[in-house]
């Protein structure tokens, strides 16, 4: 808006200077005319004074300094002058005005002719005392314009402001929306020029409105639709497992098919609550230490499992924060860690309070991340080495890419760097802290 406004009061600011500079300077050489003209009249009256006058003697009270001079001729013979003349004529005996370079100066020159006593007068004024004059008289009547340039601009600014006045409504109403606030803009008469712009806002907020209706709806039927069937198909292949006598691969296999596909629909479901556009959560204070100890208490039976060796080290950390969503950050980064780190691996959780921020790791001893993919490695559906990963490992390739929604959903930032351990890859998340802790609990758990 400031630009618009800047760009504005430039435009007509100068477009206003230049006008005013074009009449000045036209008025300035009309005026220089002018000026001339009178100046040359008041010399030829100068010369007709001094003709009617019966003088023969050299006028020594008018030196070379003065800005008048004159010479009176007769028959060639110089009767009377100015003592800043020569003893030449200064211009030529023809009547009318002329230029003459004399005593170091340059001077305008008349020439008069008395019809009655037959005597030529010849006066003289210079030119840079006149010019000098001229531009003075006329410099004062364009310095009030150049002084009131910068009041012009003020009011300028102030009436382009006043102009602007409801765009700078609409854009301050339009920032402060909130996210999920598609309610219809509620300016109320408008100008004829933001009324359409107005119209389309609210037609394109109604839009959105009705699609967000939808997207929920869909969301909310996919969650009763898809839960349902995959729930019934694990009851029924838990049924025909137990009814066999011996265990069967194929049933095995379908089994981990259905573990896939309840795993992808959750994370499916996950990313589209920690959504900016439709995350809605009141952030609480949050122990980010009890929390994570809840966390890797809950997913325990996945580290046996695999007989991995899970650490913890923990600094109380107050954070602001939604309980649901940083639940499912640590989460995902533990069940990514389990993943990709080999049995009898290692699995540590660091938590510390650095500079007043609160530092939270999830680092293994996995094979880690090459250099090249860490850039999409939180890209929707990213899976390095494809689905044929090395490991073994399943997954649909959401996981990080919701770390990632709720790391920024929390204005918090994430980095990749390999891990402590000889080999894996070590995940740091920097959270802002809601207050410095009253004191530090250092815990430490092996599992």
């Amino acid at each position: 808006m400031n630009s618009i406004r800047v760009f504005l009061v430039a435009v007509i600011l100068a477009v206003f200077t230049l006008f005013n500079f074009v009449a000045a300077l036209r008025g300035y050489q009309s005026s220089m005319q002018e000026a001339e003209q009178l100046f040359d009249k008041q010399l030829l009256e100068t010369a007709q004074i001094i003709a009617n006058i019966h003088t023969e003697n050299t006028a020594s009270n008018i030196n070379q300094k003065s800005h008048i001079a004159f010479q009176v001729w007769q028959d060639d013979q110089l009767k009377a002058s100015s003592s800043n003349t020569p003893n030449t004529a200064i211009t030529t005996l023809t009547e009318g005005f002329n230029y003459s370079n004399f005593e170091g100066y340059r001077w305008r020159t008349a020439a008069y002719h008395h019809p009655q006593n037959s005597h030529w007068v010849l006066a003289a004024e210079r030119t840079d005392l006149r010019f000098t004059l001229a531009e003075n008289v006329i410099l004062e009547s364009i310095y009030p314009i150049l002084i009131g340039l910068p009041v012009i601009g003020l009011l300028i600014w102030l009436i382009v402001s006043h102009g602007l006045k409801p765009l700078r409504k609409l854009a301050d109403e339009m920032a402060h929306k909130q996210p999920n606030d598609l309610s219809p803009l509620s300016i109320l008469a408008p100008r004829q020029e933001l009324e359409q712009i107005v119209r389309s806002s609210n037609g394109l907020l109604e839009r959105l409105e009705t699609s967000l209706q939808r997207e929920k709806q869909f969301a909310s039927d996919a969650a009763h639709e898809l839960r349902t069937p995959i729930s019934t198909l694990k009851v029924q292949l838990y049924n025909i497992n137990q009814s066999l006598v011996a265990a069967n691969p194929e049933t095995h296999d379908i089994s981990l098919t259905v573990q896939r596909l309840e795993h992808i629909v959750e994370q499916i479901l996950a990313l589209y609550k920690n959504s900016p556009d439709q995350y809605n959560a009141s952030f609480t204070q949050i122990d980010l230490c009890s929390l994570s100890q809840e966390v890797m208490a809950q997913e325990h039976s996945r580290f046996n499992d695999k007989n991995q060796h899970l650490e913890f080290h923990g600094d109380m950390g107050i954070i602001m924060g939604d309980r649901f969503a940083l639940t499912t950050l640590l989460q995902n980064l533990l069940s990514n860690a389990n993943k990709y780190t080999p049995k009898d691996g290692s699995i540590k959780v660091s938590i510390e309070v650095i500079d007043g921020q609160l530092s939270l790791t999830v680092e293994d001893s996995g094979a880690g991340i090459p250099n090249d993919q860490i850039p999409f490695i939180f890209e929707r559906f990213y899976r390095i080495g494809g689905d044929r990963h090395p490991s073994g490992a399943t997954g649909c390739g959401l996981g990080l890419a919701i770390v990632k929604r709720i790391v920024d959903l929390h204005h918090a930032n994430i980095s990749v760097m390999p891990s402590s351990f000889a080999s894996g890859t070590a995940f740091k998340v920097i959270f802002p802290l809601s207050q410095q802790p009253q004191s530090l609990n250092h815990n430490q758990r092996q599992v």
